[in-house]
């Protein structure tokens, strides 16, 4: 009975020894399992977007790039590139990350890649590249107000042109704060042109133009001009060169006549005064002769 008991003794350290190695190879071969299902969920990660609020900039210009991942339960790693430069890393789980950047130069433009990588998996997602472009921001546009009277109707002709900026230009014309025309585009350096046809109202009104191409920020108005109803008009952009052109006719006309009326006269003019310096030389050259005679006589 005390064999056995002895027995017993020394075979439960044993038993307690294997099912300890059971239960942490359990948990192991678990483990291993529950790694490999997540790797391989991990595996249908999806690739990031990497994006900006604009792609229009000018030099010198912060901007910020935003590289998203749909995966909100993993913790990932962000890398940006550019070219094949790594600028910069950051970590998160699965929120977007946040890039600023100052772009200055022309290899500052890009291509800018995002990466993303699942922590302790060789997980690694790609996303497409993002580049930026230079965009030299508007000046104040000019606007010329042309108006004609036909009976009681007014035909208002509306020009606008920025001199800087680059191309397209979108131009919009308002009346006071009211917008009046959609926007129109000029991808060549010519004004905008808008027409529209009012009654005569008797009152003075206000009008001015917007222009904007690729940077929404940068957006410059003209300086109003008003139509006054005593004169019926505003600033006429053609004025001035019809009236220089009209007068190079008149003097291209003028001058021929001139030239032809003159010149006969100027040709006759020395002739006479050719003629009578001749008549004055034989004259002088008679008298000195006269008064030689003379002299010798006495």
């Amino acid at each position: 009975m005390y064999g056995s008991f002895a027995i017993l003794k020394l075979v439960s350290p044993n038993k307690n020894v294997m099912w300890k190695k059971s239960f942490l190879m359990f948990l192991f071969s678990l483990s291993v399992q529950r790694g490999a299902l997540d790797c391989e969920w991990r595996n249908k990660l999806l690739s990031p977007s990497l994006n900006s609020k604009t792609n229009a900039v000018t030099r010198g210009q912060n901007v910020s790039l935003i590289c998203s991942s749909q995966n909100p339960s993993l913790q990932i790693t962000y890398l940006l590139f550019r070219h094949e430069k790594h600028l910069r890393t950051q970590e998160g789980k699965g929120e977007p990350m946040i890039f600023n950047l100052s772009v200055s130069e022309a290899h500052d433009l890009g291509p800018y890649k995002c990466k993303v990588q699942v922590s302790n998996c060789s997980v690694i997602k790609y996303s497409r590249e993002f580049n930026f472009t230079f965009v030299d921001p508007v000046i104040t546009p000019v606007l010329n107000v042309n108006v004609i009277k036909i009976e009681t109707d007014r035909h208002i002709l509306l020009h606008c042109i920025s001199l800087n900026g680059s191309l397209p230009i979108n131009y919009t014309f308002f009346e006071k704060d009211t917008a009046i025309s959609p926007a129109i585009s000029k991808y060549v350096r010519e004004p905008a042109e808008f027409n529209l046809t009012k009654k005569s109202t008797g009152g003075r009104e206000e009008y001015r133009c917007k222009a904007e191409n690729k940077l929404p920020d940068h957006a410059k108005y003209s300086q109003p001009v008003f139509i006054n109803p005593s004169t019926g008009g505003g600033s006429c952009p053609f004025c001035l060169q019809l009236l220089l052109l009209g007068l190079l006719l008149v003097l291209m006309v003028i001058i021929p006549i001139l030239t032809f009326w003159i010149l006969p006269k100027y040709r006759a003019g020395k002739f006479f005064w050719q003629l009578f310096t001749v008549f004055r030389g034989r004259w002088i050259q008679r008298t000195g002769e006269k008064v030689k005679r003379k002299g010798k006589e006495n």
